[in-house]
Formats: structure tokens, sequence, C-alpha cells
């Protein structure tokens, strides 16, 4: 990763694991076919969070393993494991450059909405050197080209700036976003037939409460910013949502976006 500080995610992973949106179902079906899985083989989850995604794919691996460099997101993927009776789930914390040299070779390895943190074309060629002769790689974000910015999201982010000032904070720096989109980065590097797919848009209803959470399981509004203000930034940003709509539900229509290439 680059140098965001090591507290990038400090005191996210609760709120994380349980205000997320979780990806689609289609997304696993498009991954299933695009890499002809079939329960054979290892998968590789880097910048795993808390493991939702990884989890998914426990049926059609012979191992999974998530990687991150947060310890409290490993323990929650460690504890949703143990709930979820799934035992052949790995955790490991570090970065790639870190760990690669020991942890073999997949059949897939995935990146979902953190491969902005990371130093790309290094972790490229880890993941080309990491990967088998059939393999490849997913880079997964959600995708918002075709919509307009909802006024409420814009609503959010204005209260976010008044409390925690313009620049977005990225652990024990400011978040500076890529200049390059992925799927060109990706061309640049030793991996083929890059491609990238955006798949079914879908309704997703949120609350009040769920936007809360949303927010503080992110690196720029983790609830340890506010400090004494995080009441006083609550009751602004409830006030706020429920004079756009007194139901305090906010549908957004979401889509995945998914980059693959293989090695």
């Amino acid at each position: 990763m680059m140098d965001y500080g090591a507290d990038l995610f400090k005191g996210t992973a609760w709120y994380y694991s349980r205000y997320r949106p979780i990806y689609p179902s289609s997304l696993l079906r498009f991954l299933v076919n695009k890499f002809s899985l079939n329960g054979e083989g290892r998968l590789l989850d880097l910048g795993c969070g808390t493991g939702q995604l990884t989890l998914k794919f426990n049926d059609w691996f012979q191992e999974i393993i998530g990687v991150d460099t947060e310890p409290e997101m490993l323990n929650e993927a460690l504890h949703l494991s143990n709930v979820n009776r799934v035992d052949n789930a790995c955790w490991l914390q570090g970065r790639a450059e870190e760990r690669s040299s020991d942890w073999g070779s997949f059949r897939l390895m995935l990146i979902a909405k953190a491969f902005h943190w990371m130093d790309r074309e290094s972790i490229l060629e880890i993941l080309y050197n990491s990967s088998d002769d059939n393999g490849g790689i997913a880079i997964i974000d959600y995708n918002n080209e075709k919509y307009e910015p909802l006024h409420w999201k814009l609503k959010v982010a204005e209260i976010v700036k008044v409390w925690l000032g313009d620049e977005r904070r990225a652990g024990n720096s400011t978040y500076t976003p890529p200049k390059e989109r992925f799927e060109d980065t990706i061309t640049k590097s030793r991996f083929r037939d890059v491609e990238r797919n955006v798949l079914p848009s879908y309704s997703y209803n949120w609350t009040v409460d769920t936007i809360l959470g949303n927010l503080y399981s992110t690196s720029y509004a983790s609830k340890r910013f506010f400090g004494e203000n995080l009441e006083k930034f609550e009751n602004d940003l409830k006030s706020a949502l429920l004079d756009i709509d007194s139901s305090g539900v906010f549908t957004e229509e979401l889509s995945v976006s998914v980059i693959t290439a293989f090695k």
C-alpha cells in the first residue's frame, strides 16, 4: 500500500462488517463463469477488509486467503468465518510486499475497493508472479459513471466537510485519487486480455443509521476523527437528511465494475 500510515482503517472494522453494502450474487456468478471456477485451486483477496467477499468463494476453491494490513479487520474476518463455519479460510496481516514470498500461487486474485490504496504497478507485478498459469485477477469497485450525484449524498459530503475539513483524510495523510484508469494501468502490466465489465444495477435502500454506520466504516470519516464533536455531527447529519426525506429512507442505484485480466 501507499504510505497513508498504519492506522488507515483503525476503529472501522465493526462498522465495516455491518454497514458496507454487500456485493450482489451476480458478481460471484460472473467471476465463476469468467475464470471457470470449479472448487479447485486457491483464492487470494488482497485488501480483504472483514472478509465478506472472500467468504462468498469458500465453495469455489480448496483454500481462500484474505490479506489486510489492519488487524481489527482480520479479527472481524476470523469471527465471520467461525460464525459461518468456513474451515478453508486463512487470514494474513501485512502488505503484499511482505507476504508474497511465502503465500504460494493462486487461480484467482481479487482486489475489491482497495486498488486505489496500493502501489499499483508493483502490486500487479507481485500478483503476476503469484498467479497460476491459467490464473488471473479481478479488480472490483462500484461504478458511478452513469449516475448523477444524489442530493442526499451531496448533503452528506457537505456536512462531513463542515466537521472534518475540505481535504479527504486518509490515515495520517490526505487522499489523492489515481490519475490513471485502472484498466490502463493493468494493460501496461504483464497481464493480458484486460476487460472491464459493468454488472446490472440494483437498488439499495439506506437509512439514516446505515448512512452513519457506513461513514464510520471509511478511512475519511472514522468515528475517532470527530472527537468530542461526534454527537453534534450526528445530530447535524440526521436533521439534514430528515429535512430531505422525512421517511429517513434513501434509495441508491448501485452497479459493480469488474476489471479482469489473465496471466
